[in-house]
């Protein structure tokens, strides 16, 4: 018998004004065959008893015969004696195929977007790669994490929770873990959080896009590092603000030209502790500069302190928020780089007056973070595995950054200059000889290496042509045979 889908095609059909000069019998051998071609039917399937059908249809028996007989001449179904009707296996016809023709068109036509719906989907989103290869940047090391103490804190979360952490949880977040990260946060970076400002999401990214849609209207006006993190970019371009590029140097943010800009904005977007791409840190005279500018014009100031912890030379600077007593700074964290990307949480730092418009606002987006992880993130950081793991891995880190410098000066020195980075997970490289950026990355990609180029980070002035190598998810080992590989490919493009 038919699925009770499939019986309601068939009836939708029959009953269709623009099927009625047809015979009955063609209606059903009509919108059977459809079936068929649309792949619902597939090869072998059984087709229900006549009987069966024409009591289902409300028809006589005769007619469902003649509709089957047709289908049956056609080629379509075969008739076996005392075993029933089926969907013949047809060499020169594959519904698998026809359905991708037909499904090909559909997605090939404009959808009807809306302004911001189009925006984001020419955007391109924000993709990361399923299984990362050498040097696919921003990933952690995973295969070194804790994931026994982890299973042993998960079980006492559940043995003395329950079944409460099936169901859902507190939008703003688990009070436990906002605890836990306000005291992580003030402590290691300096801030000025508490847990009742602190509110728990899914990543750095869902902030950001709160950010763009909750403070700002389309068409009001963002300064953003040039380069800058393609992320946030993104999100504010989809909100429908004008991102006004603001030039980076070696000391970060380039805040005179923020003071000199006669045009007002409504934020600022800054990774001040660790640039992205570039690495460099946002001195201290130009913090406070752009904390006095927030003041004076009641802007905002978004600060994303995406990767913090990992930090290899000299002592890591405060962040922003911790230096602002106006609560103008509105600070992004996560756990993606510091322990596990499919953990899926981060967080933002809020000043009060932001803190229930944000959650409420969250309620709309995905409702709340899995309390489970939740839970237990919050013992990993109480029990002190936070801090033990950030500083295994940050010596480890250190060590493949070394490693990594050591092999590009070694093997890769006639085609890119290292700008070796005090902290982060990658490295950025800047061409130094005549293979062209797009060619080293396309070479690079078919040699089995994954490196994002710098050019495309910029938005104005000109780009400097290079690319990022991420090193922290990859073992000495790794790191060397994909330094090789990349040297013998941009040989082999470098030969006449």
């Amino acid at each position: 018998m038919f699925k009770h889908s499939q019986l309601e095609s068939v009836k939708a059909w029959l009953a269709h004004p623009a099927h009625a000069a047809m015979p009955l019998y063609a209606r059903i051998q009509r919108a059977i065959r459809q079936l068929i071609l649309d792949g619902v039917l597939g090869p072998g399937k059984p087709l229900p008893a006549s009987r069966a059908l024409a009591q289902s249809l409300c028809v006589s028996r005769d007619t469902v015969e003649a509709a089957y007989g047709q289908l049956h001449a056609e080629g379509f179904i075969e008739r076996r004696l005392g075993s029933g009707s089926f969907v013949a296996e047809m060499k020169e016809f594959a519904s698998g195929r026809r359905l991708s023709r037909r499904d090909t068109l559909l997605r090939n036509q404009a959808p009807n977007l809306s302004r911001r719906g189009d925006a984001m989907f020419q955007s391109g989103g924000v993709r990361e790669l399923l299984a990362p290869r050498p040097f696919a940047h921003g990933v952690p090391e995973t295969r070194n994490f804790p994931l026994r103490i982890w299973e042993r804190l998960e079980r006492q979360v559940l043995r003395e929770s329950g079944t409460q952490v099936l169901l859902h949880g507190d939008p703003q977040g688990t009070e436990a873990l906002r605890r836990a990260i306000a005291d992580y946060v003030n402590l290691e970076r300096g801030a000025r959080a508490t847990a009742d400002r602190v509110l728990v999401l899914t990543s750095s990214q869902q902030a950001l896009t709160l950010c763009a849609n909750m403070l700002f209207d389309p068409g009001d006006r963002i300064f953003i590092e040039d380069p800058a993190y393609y992320g946030a970019r993104k999100a504010f371009d989809a909100a429908g603000l004008e991102c006004v590029p603001v030039r980076v140097d070696d000391q970060g943010l380039v805040v005179g030209e923020i003071m000199a800009e006669p045009r007002k904005a409504k934020a600022v977007f800054l990774t001040p502790s660790h640039q992205f791409p570039t690495g460099a840190t946002l001195a201290l005279e130009r913090r406070l500069a752009m904390i006095e500018w927030a003041k004076r014009h009641q802007t905002w100031i978004i600060e994303d302190d995406y990767d913090s912890e990992f930090h290899y030379a000299g002592k890591p600077t405060a962040c922003v928020q911790g230096l602002d007593p106006h609560d103008r700074t509105i600070y992004i964290g996560t756990f993606t780089k510091s322990l596990f990307p499919g953990l899926r949480i981060g967080y933002v730092v809020l000043p009060p007056q932001l803190v229930q418009p944000m959650t409420v606002a969250r309620t709309l987006l995905d409702g709340h973070t899995a309390p489970l992880a939740q839970l237990t993130l919050a013992r990993f950081m109480e029990g002190g595995h936070f801090g033990a793991h950030v500083r295994t891995m940050r010596s480890v880190y250190a060590d493949r950054l070394d490693l990594l410098a050591t092999l590009v000066d070694k093997h890769l020195s006639s085609y890119v200059e290292a700008q070796v980075p005090i902290g982060g997970l990658q490295m950025p490289c800047v061409l130094a000889g005549n293979i062209p950026e797009r060619i080293a990355i396309d070479a690079a990609r078919r040699a089995g290496i994954d490196i994002m180029g710098l050019s495309d980070l910029y938005a104005a002035g000109e780009p400097k042509a290079g690319f990022l190598m991420g090193f922290a998810a990859y073992t000495p080992r790794e790191i060397e045979a994909a330094v090789r590989k990349m040297a013998d490919a941009f040989g082999a493009t470098a030969k006449p």
